[in-house]
């Protein structure tokens, strides 16, 4: 059976002043077999059923459009050169049996030189993971790269409190990594399983999973 090659559709959009970067794994199949949606915006993150840009319109009050248009697309890189923030997935491509976006799904994968663009982008101090450390997330492919790599770099743990803070030494910079709760759907379930929302739900029963996710991504954007 031949696999479905699913590559990264969008190379890295690092500003030069950018000191966080955004890292996740890859966007839908859809994207790299350009069969976009009137709701999708052609740019990293850009999935009509994603939550990322949502959560940043209502940190930032941006007043984005959800549509295919070129508009939409500057809108957000204004944003990102703006707030100095840069976004570099590191997945760079992977094979599927299924074409679907599912991050178990990801087979014979191969990942983005991250040190060698942390290296190239010398204000970088945080990487902002849109997932955590279950298998194929992006935490999980980063501690894989810095395994399979040549370069000796541990992540040192900070906290291990959602969302999972560490950081680590490159070239005597400190960087810093945090863990997201994942701006998709899928991510739900772990969202309503935790204390924190079972409280904050409890004090105000119109608190939802998206509220919760712009609560904890605002500390750290």
């Amino acid at each position: 059976m031949e696999l479905f090659h699913h590559k990264h559709p969008f190379p890295p959009f690092i500003p030069e002043n950018a000191t966080k970067l955004i890292v996740g794994t890859l966007p839908p199949p859809r994207f790299t077999k350009r069969q976009l949606r009137e709701d999708d915006v052609d740019f990293c993150y850009g999935s009509g059923d994603g939550l990322l840009w949502i959560i940043l319109d209502r940190i930032f009050d941006l007043d984005l459009k959800f549509e295919n248009t070129e508009e939409a697309v500057e809108q957000r890189k204004r944003f990102l050169r703006e707030r100095g923030i840069g976004i570099c997935d590191v997945v760079e491509s992977s094979r599927r049996e299924k074409i679907d976006a599912s991050d178990l799904g990801m087979q014979k994968v191969e990942l983005r030189d991250m040190i060698g663009i942390l290296k190239e982008n010398q204000k970088i101090d945080t990487l902002l993971f849109t997932g955590g450390n279950s298998k194929n997330g992006p935490e999980y492919f980063f501690r894989k790269y810095l395994k399979e790599s040549t370069h000796d770099i541990r992540l040192k743990v900070i906290s291990n409190r959602s969302p999972r803070i560490h950081q680590f030494v490159l070239d005597g910079r400190l960087i810093k990594t945090v863990s997201l709760i994942a701006p998709s759907g899928a991510a739900n379930i772990a969202v309503g399983s935790s204390q924190l929302y079972k409280d904050l739900k409890k004090k105000n029963p119109e608190f939802n999973t998206i509220d919760f996710r712009v609560l904890q991504y605002k500390e750290f954007f």
